[in-house]
């Protein structure tokens, strides 16, 4: 028996994603056949976009920028997917032109590295401040920090031992 939509946004609201969980699981392979079919994505990325689609969705409840469960699910989530896809320009990266620099592809990768090599507490502090551009309030919540200053001390530690890392010498 399914909750009433009500209920379905205050239980994610409260951190519970057994819904989106359940959505996934249930529709993971029919939403990589939408894809490959409409946009040409092959299954791994289309469960990836998938992934990153309801956590989308769910950033959106949590926030209060969604205020009413919509009436058909999968609807809305793939159309936040077909605007994703329809938003990142459909160009090959093997194109003339569009290729990095060798040095600049092998700092990127240094980056990365490093980045990996930092806990997993760090990353995502960092990841929602700078990439998904998250004020400290809302990294404390996503987080579990008492408040917006914890946020912001741990943003800046993790920062810091970013930093010692990449200006480190490479050995």
């Amino acid at each position: 028996m399914t909750q009433p939509p009500a209920e379905q946004l205050t239980s994610l609201r409260v951190g519970n994603q057994s819904l989106l969980l359940t959505f996934y699981q249930q529709n993971r392979d029919h939403f990589a056949r939408w894809v490959r079919r409409h946009h040409n994505v092959e299954a791994t990325p289309a469960h990836e976009l998938l992934r990153t689609v309801l956590l989308d969705f769910f950033d959106q409840v949590a926030d209060g920028r969604l205020a009413k469960m919509p009436p058909d699910l999968r609807a809305y989530l793939y159309g936040m997917a077909r605007e994703r896809l329809d938003s990142v320009p459909a160009t090959s990266s093997t194109q003339e032109g569009s290729r990095l620099p060798e040095g600049e592809v092998a700092r990127r990768q240094r980056v990365l590295q490093l980045f990996s090599q930092l806990g997993t507490d760090c990353q995502q502090v960092l990841m929602y401040f700078y990439f998904r551009g998250y004020n400290f309030e809302k990294v404390a919540g996503k987080m579990g920090y008492a408040n917006a200053t914890v946020a912001r001390l741990q943003k800046a530690g993790c920062l810091r031992k970013f930093y010692e890392q990449v200006t480190r010498p490479v050995a």
